[in-house]
């Protein structure tokens, strides 16, 4: 059985404070509570913090975490998993106890992303407050998507569609180095599914280590991504790209740059797939906006 949504992103950081303006200051999420007294938790719908800020030597993504159904699919893809080399390690009693989940092991992907699998949740009971958004969509979508690097796009690819069951829905392609006789090379950039957000997870191909290119969360109305936008202007959050509307899943949206130096998108209506599609290829990233102004330091 597949992964069935993205649950959580911890983020390691070198700046706290900065990422307490950030993640209730701009994105509007509830700070809760969690075991570490120095690491900051937000709350985004009546699951535990879907978003963990530590102190760390240096600003790095330390855990993308993927929701499972139960036990026995857990143990059905910690064995796929083995088989392609993977080293699997389960997560301690206290680590489990800091996510609120019943169960977790952690691993790399073959670009040194890290992944955990967990399940059994435990869900707060107390309803969220997020004062200047409406509400974040989450549910069976989980808390939203990333987009992580990976020098070798063809081996990440197989790994999260052959070993963790994502759908492929979509590609673009991205001018690659060019060959030895000068012919233009390409790319391919995917975006991967698994439930009826169009895509959780996608794969830009990027040499180097494993890293998060960026996530995104989604508000409830658009009304919260223009109100996002007086947000990031209010407290300096520099914008890496304005305004617009992705061709694929159709989101109006735009991107920040974190304190940690890599981007988040704050979006609002997103495509839904119900159904199987064909894998289609996108010739433009955007309808229209999406110009950009900053890069981030991935």
């Amino acid at each position: 059985m597949p992964v069935r949504s993205l649950g959580y992103v911890r983020i390691g950081t070198e700046d706290i404070d900065a990422w307490r303006q950030f993640g209730g200051g701009f994105l509007g999420m509830m700070e809760d509570k969690g075991d570490n007294p120095t690491s900051l938790y937000y709350r985004m719908d009546d699951h535990p913090s879907r978003l963990v800020i530590s102190v760390a030597a240096e600003n790095k993504v330390e855990a993308i975490g993927l929701q499972v159904f139960g036990k026995e699919e857990l143990a059905e893809l910690v064995a796929a998993v083995e088989q392609t080399g993977t080293k699997v390690t389960p997560l301690d009693a206290a680590e489990c106890r800091d996510r609120r989940v019943t169960e977790a092991v952690r691993f790399d992907d073959p670009a040194g992303n890290p992944l955990e699998l967990f399940w059994g949740v435990a869900l707060s009971h107390t309803e969220v407050q997020t004062p200047t958004v409406s509400s974040f969509v989450t549910g069976e979508q989980g808390m939203g998507h990333v987009v992580v690097t990976a020098p070798d796009g063809p081996a990440a690819y197989a790994f999260y569609t052959e070993v963790l069951g994502f759908r492929p829905r979509n590609t673009l392609r991205l001018p690659g180095p060019p060959a030895a006789d000068g012919t233009p090379q390409f790319e391919t950039l995917w975006f991967l599914g698994c439930n009826a957000r169009h895509h959780t997870v996608g794969i830009l191909p990027m040499p180097g280590p494993g890293r998060l290119v960026h996530f995104m969360v989604e508000g409830g109305m658009l009304d919260d991504v223009g109100r996002a936008w007086d947000r990031a202007e209010k407290l300096k959050v520099p914008v890496m790209q304005t305004l617009g509307r992705h061709t694929n899943d159709k989101m109006v949206s735009f991107y920040v740059i974190s304190p940690g130096g890599f981007a988040v998108e704050f979006g609002y209506d997103g495509l839904r797939v119900t159904g199987d599609e064909p894998v289609y290829e996108i010739t433009e990233g955007a309808f229209w906006g999406h110009k950009f102004i900053n890069f981030p330091t991935l």
